[in-house]
């Protein structure tokens, strides 16, 4: 296990350098800069100020000049400072991303207690109405628009029956959390229903379950001892990439539910190019998705001692 463990931490950090490179170079190259935002803001700024502005944040430097003092202070772990707010890019994110990692969680909770039971049942019980049900449901929910559900989810449950909350991080309560939970997990919950059902089947052809069968073993201890465990092997696998890519897939969510987590700072720092801003969220959000494949990956050897990682 500690060998997976040390070629994983190299692939991340090669992973990493990788996609800090790729952004900041991305954002280097393309048009426009935080000072040229302030003039498509319509602010009476003159030329000689978005001048002293651009060399006063080093935009005028020369590109390998300007990367290898990130890459310098990202060794030293400095994400640098925000353009527009002056403060340091650590400091913005340590107060978004508890809430985008609650957010994560509830989401990736709701689609583990729906979409497993979902995937099980339906493939316990193949051609009958419940896995049709269940197959059409999991292809809605993979079909439709998160943005849409959104607020389809906003209109019901706020507007008409007044249950829940439009929007809004509160004070932290479950109130807020529901909906744009509920909005997130629904492709996730779509998506591993559907993952469930075939891990599930392909179990159940297998040759040790039949051999359990022949034997007289109860179905309840065939699931319990023989199919769960290993139709869990994949769904593990799905589990973790959905949760490890929630992050960056909860941008439109958070805008819409007015959630302040990364997603919603992400965005935000695009619309003024603030490239400090930009690259230590994306940071976040890579590094989020490494360390859950990691420990998805190391989760593989405790349920099926059998894997081996070459």
């Amino acid at each position: 296990m500690l060998n997976v463990l040390l070629r994983r931490l190299l692939q991340a950090a090669l992973t990493v350098f990788v996609v800090i490179t790729l952004v900041f170079v991305l954002f280097s190259v393309i048009p426009g800069t935080y000072a040229s935002s302030l003039q498509a803001d319509k602010r009476d700024v003159s030329a000689e100020v978005l001048e002293r502005i651009e060399n006063e944040l080093g935009l005028n430097d020369p590109l390998p000049e300007r990367f290898g003092r990130y890459v310098v202070g990202l060794t030293q772990g400095d994400l640098g400072t925000s353009y527009a707010t002056k403060r340091p890019v650590a400091d913005m994110l340590g107060g978004r991303i508890w809430a985008s990692f609650r957010l994560a969680c509830a989401a990736i909770l709701f689609a583990v207690c729906v979409g497993l039971p979902l995937g099980f049942f339906a493939a316990m019980r193949r051609g009958s109405w419940m896995d049709t049900a269940t197959m059409t449901l999991a292809v809605s929910g993979l079909s439709v628009p998160a943005f849409w559900a959104g607020l389809v989810l906003m209109y019901v449950f706020s507007l008409q029956l007044r249950w829940l909350p439009t929007f809004g991080y509160g004070s932290g309560g479950l109130s807020h959390l529901i909906l744009p939970a509920i909005t997130l997990g629904i492709a996730p919950m779509a998506l591993l229903a559907r993952t469930t059902r075939a891990a599930v089947l392909e179990t159940l052809n297998s040759d040790f379950i039949r051999t359990a069968r022949s034997k007289g073993m109860s179905e309840r201890r065939l699931v319990i001892l023989h199919l769960a465990r290993n139709a869990f092997v994949l769904v593990l696998t799905t589990i973790g990439l959905q949760f490890g890519s929630m992050l960056g897939g909860s941008v439109v969510i958070e805008k819409l539910f007015a959630w302040p987590g990364v997603g919603a700072m992400l965005i935000d720092s695009v619309g003024l190019r603030d490239i400090p801003a930009v690259q230590g969220t994306i940071l976040v959000i890579v590094l989020f998705f490494l360390l859950i494949n990691t420990l998805v990956d190391l989760a593989y050897l405790v349920v099926d001692p059998r894997i081996r990682y070459r």
